[in-house]
């Protein structure tokens, strides 16, 4: 088959929901189990698309990528440093942040007073911790602090057509572009 031909629909998959998406890379299991497996997979499918790292002349510095999966309540329970609600009541996030220590603060500060406008609160921060000795220059020169926020709701997030964990999806969705419209704006401190 040629590189530019479409397999033939098949189980889930139908060729004409087909979008250009080059340097995307799925897995998943289908039943929604959380497994060291999948995560495996996920990270070979990574290594596949080094390629499109968009490394320029310094080939350790690229525009970075990474995976997206379920929350791993776990190990959030064991290194949030604050007391988490019940799993799916919560929402976490990575943010990048100045490295300067008031500047770091001011982001916390509209973090919180955004979140709150949507009837979120921040429970606390975890400092990420990170290893920068693979890293190039360039990247280093301009490498954030790397926090994460903890998010619950105030107040029960419910509604016609919604759930609790689509609103609290929703909430932290419109609390992550209210912080970037701040910062495209010009708001101080802001990433």
């Amino acid at each position: 088959m040629p590189f530019s031909a479409l397999p033939a629909a098949q189980g889930l998959y139908d060729p004409q929901s087909e979008r250009d998406a080059c340097g995307l890379a799925m897995v998943a299991d289908l039943r929604g189990r959380p497994t060291h497996g999948t995560v495996t997979q996920a990270l070979a499918a990574l290594h596949n698309l080094r390629h499109r790292g968009a490394a320029g002349a310094e080939p350790s510095s690229g525009d970075g990528s990474g995976l997206l999966m379920q929350v791993p309540d776990a190990f959030y329970r064991a290194v949030a440093g604050v007391r988490l609600p019940a799993p799916g009541e919560f929402a976490t996030g990575i943010a990048f942040v100045p490295t300067d220590e008031g500047a770091a603060e001011r982001v916390a500060q509209i973090t919180a007073e955004l979140a709150a406008e949507e009837r979120l609160a921040v429970l606390g921060w975890r400092e990420v911790p990170t290893d920068p000795t693979g890293l190039g220059p360039t990247a280093r020169s301009v490498m954030p602090r790397f926090r994460q926020p903890f998010l619950a709701p105030t107040t029960p997030l419910t509604g016609p057509l919604c759930t609790p964990i689509r609103n609290l999806s929703s909430g932290c969705s419109l609390t992550a572009r209210l912080i970037s419209s701040a910062h495209s704006t010009g708001a101080s401190g802001v990433l």
